[in-house]
């Protein structure tokens, strides 16, 4: 618990025990750094409650806090309706030394979340809005983990479709037998390429067509290539062996492409689908929901659901054909994922293009009557963009993640020799910092950034060393680190004893305090964002303090011991958050 919840407790109790009252109790904030005291009740809120005046308020609640809590309270002062309250230094030691032992005690909860996240087609390599929702998924699952659930982290991967064949026929036509081995071309930037170079000829077709006289619609549905294309998924789908062979051998190069940039990127998996495997698992659900009358035929023999009366419209749920749609993929997987795991919640970490979808993928499942259906979210966020707009993979002007990852290292490893801070260290341990530095700058700069806004990325601004940065708070945990190494092992000595703290030593102290809290408000929210602010908080107190406070050159061993146990704690709670947004740590910068 917080410092800021113990004393927000204790002035509930005291204004339930004067007043007789539970409702509008506001809570304390710091204190202005202006006016003396440690946390602030703003009494005007109770002056409507209450009738009473502002002042004389404060005065009655600071009167019974003094005579109930007299072991945390030492002081209190009032100004224009602020009750300002100074706490002992004995309950902020006290706090610090439960702090320490409580950091590692994970919540027991039972419940267990399942989050998916990535969930890429094969027809592409891995580009910057994966990155997001990549570092976002994995991020949310880690926080939650660190909040007491148990978390399984998933992902399906759309390998089948017309897209998956636009790859496939290109490379046919245009690849001369090259594989990633004989190119030197990562696997999943070989098939990219392709699906580029398909778009290229089939805009070539159509502008034929189009200059004999077709229309727009006709060039593009008669295009010689797309009909192509949909004759190889036809056969894809009847098993044709020549098909189905080489998507096995170019989904193979991708996925061996899309395991390296993971391992790159710090992300994995526990759980991994795939479209092929899943995409007709929903249609012995919407038989059952026809026999029931929640679903319809149409005249054409094509399955819907109306959800007019939820505010939605009516949805396709099987073609004519009798081929599933998305949606009859994503019911069947739904109800596969809560038969074969005990899961109590499902998190689907998919941008705010799809909110529509979801929208109704919830409301069919409510309407088919799985108790379950109201334990499923769409982790919603906004897209990436650049400054010079938005990205179109089959257009090829995408920010590719492995080229934008190593754009980050080889940025992180200029400033480092501008800065030259390494010269002691090894070449591989030069590496491993430049790699580190690159891309902690990526993730902060990114998880930073509330999920549900939509962001403009900024590669030079991300791994500035000053300001609300990755580096700036890597930088702060080298530097504490240092401080401990040149203790010659101080940091581990015993609890120090009782110290006169100042308004720095306090103010950290608070900060420190906060660490649970902002865990658990970032798991209720879905938002790492919470993490990333507070560890910026973090280590703004910390440099404040560390500028105003001599440590290691202080005359005063006990001083100079709890200096020593405070900046080790920090650093432990810096690399603890950091960890949280998948971001490692240095001990040199």
């Amino acid at each position: 618990m917080s410092l800021k919840q113990i004393i927000d407790k204790c002035l509930q109790k005291s204004i339930q025990n004067i007043y007789q009252i539970t409702q509008s109790i506001p809570e304390v904030q710091p204190t202005k750094p202006d006016f003396e005291g440690d946390f602030t009740l703003v009494t005007f809120p109770l002056v409507k409650i209450l009738r009473k005046n502002p002042d004389q308020i404060a005065a009655e609640i600071g009167d019974d806090l003094m005579a109930c809590h007299s072991d945390i309270f030492e002081s209190y002062n009032i100004v224009k309706g602020f009750l300002n309250l100074k706490v002992r230094d004995s309950f902020f030691m006290d706090n610090l030394e439960k702090l320490a032992v409580s950091l590692d005690e994970i919540p027991g909860r039972k419940e267990t979340v399942m989050v998916e996240y990535s969930s890429p087609n094969t027809n592409k390599p891995l580009h910057l809005g994966h990155i997001r929702n990549n570092l976002l998924g994995y991020s949310v699952a880690t926080i939650l983990k660190e909040d007491g659930y148990n978390v399984v982290k998933t992902q399906i991967i759309n390998d089948r479709g017309i897209h998956i064949c636009k790859s496939m026929l290109a490379w046919e036509k245009f690849g001369h037998g090259e594989t990633p081995d004989t190119s030197g071309i990562k696997g999943d930037k070989l098939v990219g390429n392709y699906y580029v170079e398909f778009d290229k000829n089939y805009k070539k077709e159509i502008a034929a067509l189009k200059e004999n006289g077709a229309d727009e619609e006709t060039a593009k549905k008669q295009a010689p290539l797309i009909l192509e294309a949909q004759e190889m998924l036809r056969k894809w789908e009847n098993g044709d062996e020549t098909v189905r062979n080489l998507w096995k051998t170019m989904n193979g190069w991708v996925y061996k492409g899309f395991n390296e940039t993971y391992r790159r990127l710090g992300v994995d998996f526990d759980q991994v689908q795939y479209e092929s495997q899943t995409y007709i698992l929903g249609k012995d659900m919407i038989r059952k929901g026809l026999e029931e009358g929640i679903f319809f035929h149409k005249p054409d023999g094509s399955v819907w659901v109306d959800l007019t009366d939820e505010g939605l419209d009516q949805k396709l749920l099987l073609r004519a054909d009798g081929t599933s749609v998305y949606m009859t993929q994503d019911l069947g997987t739904a109800v596969k994922r809560f038969e074969e795991n005990d899961i109590q919640k499902l998190i689907y970490t998919v941008g705010n293009e799809q909110d529509y979808h979801f929208q109704v993928l919830f409301t069919i499942l409510k309407k088919l009557g799985y108790p379950w259906a109201g334990q499923l979210y769409h982790l919603s966020y906004g897209m990436v963009e650049l400054p010079e707009g938005k990205m179109k993979s089959r257009e090829g002007t995408v920010v590719d993640a492995d080229d934008l990852m190593q754009e980050m290292c080889e940025t992180a490893k200029e400033k480092a020799r501008e800065l030259g801070k390494l010269e002691n260290l090894t070449e591989e341990e030069k590496e491993k910092s430049y790699e580190t530095v690159g891309l902690g700058a990526l993730k902060y700069f990114i998880l930073k950034v509330d999920p549900r806004k939509k962001m403009l990325f900024n590669p030079a601004e991300s791994i500035d060393f000053n300001g609300n940065t990755g580096p700036f708070i890597q930088y702060t945990y080298a530097r504490i680190q240092s401080l401990l190494a040149k203790a010659q092992g101080e940091e581990g000595a015993a609890y120090p004893g009782n110290v006169s703290l100042n308004e720095y030593e306090r103010e950290l102290i608070m900060r420190l305090s906060d660490y649970r809290d902002t865990v658990h408000k970032a798991a209720e929210t879905l938002s790492p964002a919470h993490v990333a602010n507070y560890v910026y908080e973090l280590v703004k107190t910390y440099n404040a303090f560390y500028q105003n406070n001599p440590i290691l050159n202080n005359g005063d061993k006990n001083i100079r011991e709890f200096r020593l146990y405070l900046s080790a704690l920090t650093g432990k709670v810096i690399k603890k958050s950091l960890a949280l947004l998948g971001i490692g740590t240095v001990n040199r910068m």
